[in-house]
């Protein structure tokens, strides 16, 4: 089985802080993977490195085979995204949104015309393609970011809290799609989120990282048994702790500065 990520000994610093403190992992080819842990523990500086964002301060990622600081077209070619963040043009329609997200990727008219259509109707979305994005629900939005991510035909879906604040329903419909993509057509998935019982149910292997480090690895039933917990959110607080640390109250803090460094580094 080809490995679609792999990363080894991940640094990444921010002065004297270390965001991502030695972090080495894997991603086999079609799995569902999920990236667990608590708020300023390292999860989206590990995917803004992963995404070609941000240079690590050392180690090496491999995305497909591509290494993301000196193949940058090729790694974002491999890798779709739906990111915690609404991304949508609210006043544009779903096809217009997929059809730009299509021209920017450089697929040809034709096929990106195809893609379309098919991606809309795989979420459930073909009758309202033709409506603005303004008029849509929470979780249809959802979907259409899947749908966009996936229509220049990525080996990689990254999907960063992507059923956040989504009733139980509309979580459990984004993921049944989910899942359908990755057993018919191989997609290797990525994400994070802080739903446990979600990360139980659709993940075949996790890592939690906590304090830039991982400190745990493999299928949620392994973590399970580790941990003697009976449920992956007992297990999670067993391996992160049941106190609110001082890096959580200020995680918007943290974010605030990665975000000045981001801009500052002059990356896109």
């Amino acid at each position: 089985m080809n490995e679609m990520i792999v990363v080894q000994d991940l640094v990444k610093n921010y002065g004297e802080f270390c965001a991502v403190n030695h972090v080495s992992f894997s991603v086999p080819e079609g799995v569902i993977f999920g990236f667990l842990g608590p708020n300023g523990a390292g999860k989206t500086t590990t995917i803004k490195m992963l995404t070609t964002v941000l240079d690590p301060t050392s180690g090496t990622i491999r995305v497909n085979g591509h290494d993301p600081t000196r193949e940058q077209k090729q790694v974002r070619q491999s890798f779709g995204i739906v990111f915690q963040d609404p991304s949508l043009d609210d006043e544009l329609t779903a096809y217009e949104n997929m059809d730009l997200h299509g021209v920017l990727y450089g697929v040809p008219r034709a096929e990106r015309h195809q893609r379309i259509d098919m991606l809309v109707e795989f979420v459930g979305l073909a009758e309202r393609k033709k409506d603005l994005v303004k008029t849509y629900s929470g979780g249809m939005k959802r979907r259409l970011e899947v749908a966009r991510a996936l229509l220049h035909r990525p080996r990689i879906l990254c999907l960063d809290e992507p059923t956040i604040g989504l009733d139980p329903q509309t979580r459990n419909h984004i993921w049944g799609h989910i899942q359908q993509l990755s057993k018919d057509e191989g997609v290797t998935v990525f994400f994070t989120t802080h739903y446990m019982d979600e990360a139980d149910r659709v993940a075949s292997d996790v890592a939690v990282i906590d304090h830039g480090k991982i400190v745990s690895h493999g299928s949620p039933a392994d973590l399970k048994q580790r941990t003697n917990c009976s449920n992956l959110e007992d297990a999670f607080i067993a391996l992160t702790g049941h106190a609110i640390r001082e890096e959580e109250a200020n995680a918007t803090d943290r974010m605030r500065m990665m975000g000045r460094a981001w801009r500052g580094s002059g990356r896109r």
